[in-house]
């Protein structure tokens, strides 16, 4: 199993959406980055554990726990002339663009950005490397272990 950092605009998807959708899950749509669609393409498995971050808003940080719930499939916004991540690039027969779906674990309380680089224990998180605007980053066994257990009070071995 792998871990993921998984960024949302709250106001395009929220931890509260996601746990409102029907079977509370949603297609990680509109990612037009190569690194963050090969994450997805290549080294995603269902179940893998994805930590929903908040970006992009006043209080960024992380939200809640959510499971990669498919495979990677062509992401259908890319098809779609009406949509901001329309690509008229990308064909049927040719997508250039995937995404995953992402099924709703819990809501956590916020584990804001300011918390998480307070750790040392997270030093090294991609997410909070310099310049790092990627919506998709690994995250370690550690990370995980150490977010789930020190900064929300769980257990990482009930997520197994």
């Amino acid at each position: 199993m792998r871990y993921w950092l998984m960024k949302s605009e709250p106001e395009e998807c929220s931890i509260d959406d996601l746990a409102a959708m029907p079977d509370r899950r949603v297609p990680w749509f509109g990612v037009r980055n190569y690194q963050a669609r090969n994450y997805m393409t290549r080294d995603m498995a269902v179940g893998d554990g994805v930590l929903f971050y908040h970006s992009s808003c006043p209080q960024p940080g992380i939200a809640g726990l959510a499971r990669v719930a498919s495979t990677a499939h062509p992401d259908e916004t890319q098809f779609d002339p009406a949509s901001p991540y329309f690509d008229p690039k990308a064909s049927r027969a040719e997508p250039r663009w995937y995404n995953v779906d992402v099924a709703f674990v819990a809501k956590t309380p916020l584990v804001g950005l300011a918390t998480l680089r307070a750790r040392p224990e997270l030093a090294e998180m991609r997410v909070l490397a310099r310049g790092n605007r990627l919506s998709i980053t690994p995250v370690t066994d550690d990370e995980w272990r150490f977010i789930l257990s020190e900064l929300l009070d769980a257990d990482p071995d009930d997520f197994q």
